[in-house]
C-alpha cells in the first residue's frame, strides 16, 4: 500500500515477544470466504473499545477483534473473539494522503471483553505529552518480520526509542512527510514496523509504567527497516479527547 514516499500498513523485526507481556494488545481481523485473516493490530483501552489505525479499517468489511492471543495459528486458550460493532474514523483522516495524520480510528466491540491475566487495558498518555528524544520504547504485532517477508504467526516485539520530532522533520529523515502529530521511533535501518503491524502500539516506558503513545501508521516505501526513514505513528496524546468523546458520545 505504497502511496507516494509512504508505505501505510505495519511488522516487526526482532524475536518473539514474550516479556513484558502486552495483554492490551489485539489482532484485528477480516473475514474473507470463510476465514478469518489478520490484517492489523491494535490496543484494547477499554472493555469493548478498541483503538488502531484509521488505515486499517473498511466499512465494507466484517471485522472482528481477538484478544489474549499469542500464537495466531494455533489454539493458545487464552483468546478471547469480539465482532466489531461499530468504527469510528477520525473525521479528518484522508485515505489518499496518510502523512497528512489523523491516522486513528476507535472500534466499539459487540460485547466487553473478560479482563484477567491474559488481557488488559492499554494505559493512554496524558494529553499533549511529548516524549523526550531516545525515549525507550517498543513496538508490538504480528506484522511481516522483513520487507516483503511473512507475517509473524507470535507476537514479536522491537526496541525502537523514539526520535525528536525536530530531527524526524530534519531533510535528512522524513522532511515535512511528518508531521507533530506523529511519533517517530527506530530508524536504524535494522529493526522496524512493517505491514501488518499497522493500529498497534508503541509502547513506552514513562515514569516507571508503559504506556501506549503511538498508535503504528507508515513505513518508507523503500522498505520497512530503512535507516533514517524511522517508522512512524500516530502520536496518541494528540488524540486524548477525541477519544474520551467518542467513548462517551457511542
Amino acid at each position: 500500500m505504497a502511496r507516494g514516499q509512504w508505505s501505510a500498513l505495519l511488522a516487526t523485526c526482532c524475536a518473539s515477544c514474550s516479556s513484558p507481556p502486552w495483554s492490551f494488545m489485539i489482532s484485528l481481523q477480516y473475514l474473507s470466504r470463510g476465514n478469518w485473516y489478520h490484517t492489523c493490530g491494535g490496543t484494547l483501552i477499554r472493555q469493548n473499545w478498541v483503538m488502531t489505525a484509521a488505515h486499517c479499517v473498511d466499512s465494507q468489511m466484517t471485522f472482528r477483534v481477538v484478544v489474549g492471543d499469542h500464537n495466531l495459528s494455533q489454539n493458545d486458550g487464552t483468546e478471547q473473539y469480539v465482532s466489531v460493532q461499530r468504527i469510528v474514523v477520525h473525521p479528518y483522516w484522508n485515505s489518499n494522503n496518510v502523512a497528512a495524520g489523523y491516522d486513528i480510528a476507535l472500534l466499539r466491540l459487540g460485547q466487553s471483553v473478560t479482563l484477567n491475566r491474559y488481557v488488559k487495558l492499554g494505559v493512554l498518555p496524558q494529553e499533549g505529552t511529548i516524549l523526550a528524544n531516545n525515549s525507550p520504547c517498543y513496538i508490538t504485532g504480528w506484522g511481516r518480520t522483513r520487507t516483503n517477508g511473512q507475517l509473524a504467526q507470535t507476537l514479536q516485539q522491537a526496541y525502537l526509542p523514539t526520535v525528536s520530532y525536530s530531527t524526524c522533520s530534519s531533510s535528512s529523515y522524513w522532511g515535512s512527510t511528518v508531521k507533530n502529530t506523529m511519533v517517530c521511533a527506530g530508524g536504524d535501518g535494522v529493526r522496524s514496523g512493517c505491514q501488518g503491524d499497522s493500529g498497534g502500539p508503541l509502547n513506552c516506558l514513562v515514569n516507571g509504567q508503559y504506556a501506549v503513545h503511538g498508535v503504528t501508521s507508515f513505513v518508507s516505501s523503500q522498505g520497512c527497516n530503512v535507516s533514517r526513514k524511522p517508522t512512524v505513528f500516530t502520536r496518541v496524546s494528540a488524540y486524548i479527547s477525541w477519544i474520551n468523546n467518542v467513548v462517551a458520545n457511542n
